[in-house]
């Protein structure tokens, strides 16, 4: 009989460990191993937008089948046989003889592989990461004892690896954060855990392709101020920050984007931040009047009231002031988005 109190408690106290994703996965596997005698195991974030899994934690396999856990045809096969379900299945479970899966008889059962367990790792909110999969050398293991373990640990395991967990913590560092989401490569938003969203970083937010244009750089986060004129915003502004996700696993995650309030505008107008804007995009006193249909001269002005406010010698400095500290409104919202 398995001892499960103590073994749930070891893998609960593993999910909170200080630690990347990679060795949270690498840690929950070993008293995984001292109850069940698998000989190969892997923990793989899902990436929906690609329909690939993303391998966080992988032993046991040889580079045949490293590689096909990576492709589509892997993702396609795990749902069609419901493995990204909540409850374990093991090999003989599967609702299609082991002789019609296409991987088991031409990759697992050749490499010496007699049975296997597959599980989705989904958060208790609902919200699915990725996947848990064993495999044993004899068809006597996993047990059915084995599987009831899985099936209680999955949950604590899937916040464990959970990627947005991660981003959670990132936003938070943003001071007096009220709202944030995860943008993906797709142009679609998540929703972060704990975290409300807000209107301006909902999909049709004019918002999202704002940030998009200012990901790529070194380091990859900045900020800048959105035309807000509901409660909570201030002087008719929010502030946005994004950090860049270039680099994380799973690979649709684009950018952390928080809603926060302006802060100190140093008496800015509206039009004067969207003046700055232009101004950090490179654009002239000249381009500038053109686009707002207004004469230079009074470009001219709005400048030098802008660099009188934020006490700087010229425009150029007035721009990387702007840019450095988020005073400014991207042009893409100049035309003043009201949502």
């Amino acid at each position: 009989m398995l001892d499960l109190p103590p073994h749930a408690a070891e893998v609960a106290a593993l999910a909170d460990l200080p630690a990347s994703l990679g060795e949270r996965a690498e840690a929950i596997l070993e008293p995984l191993r001292r109850v069940i005698p698998f000989q190969a195991a892997r923990i793989a974030l899902l990436d929906p937008e690609l329909r690939q899994h993303d391998l966080l934690s992988c032993h046991g396999y040889d580079d045949r089948i490293r590689a096909y856990m990576t492709t589509r045809e892997d993702y396609d096969e795990v749902e069609s046989l419901g493995l990204h379900g909540a409850a374990p299945l093991r090999v003989q479970d599967l609702p299609v003889a082991a002789e019609e899966i296409h991987s088991w008889m031409e990759l697992f059962r050749p490499a010496g592989f007699r049975e296997g367990l597959g599980v989705g790792l989904v958060t208790r909110g609902g919200h699915r990461v990725g996947l848990l999969g064993l495999n044993t050398d004899s068809p006597a293991y996993p047990s059915p004892a084995a599987c009831n373990l899985v099936q209680m640990l999955a949950p604590t395991i899937a916040y464990a690896v959970d990627p947005l967990r991660s981003l959670t913590v990132l936003a938070r560092i943003v001071q007096g954060m009220t709202a944030a989401t995860v943008l993906t490569m797709s142009g679609g938003t998540l929703p972060l855990p704990g975290l409300p969203t807000h209107p301006l970083l909902e999909a049709h937010s004019a918002v999202l392709p704002a940030a998009v244009t200012h990901l790529g750089g070194t380091p990859d986060y900045a900020m800048f101020l959105a035309p807000y004129d509901r409660t909570p915003a201030e002087a008719g502004h929010v502030r946005i920050t994004l950090f860049g996700c270039q680099g994380w696993r799973p690979r649709h995650l684009r950018a952390v984007l928080a809603v926060s309030p302006p802060g100190d505008l140093c008496g800015l107008t509206g039009a004067e931040l969207e003046i700055l804007g232009a101004l950090v995009e490179g654009a002239t006193a000249a381009s500038i009047a053109v686009v707002r249909g207004i004469p230079v001269g009074m470009v001219e002005g709005y400048l030098e009231r802008v660099q009188i406010k934020l006490a700087v010698p010229d425009r150029i400095a007035a721009s990387l002031r702007a840019a450095r500290e988020g005073l400014y409104v991207p042009t893409m919202l100049a035309a003043g988005i009201r949502s």
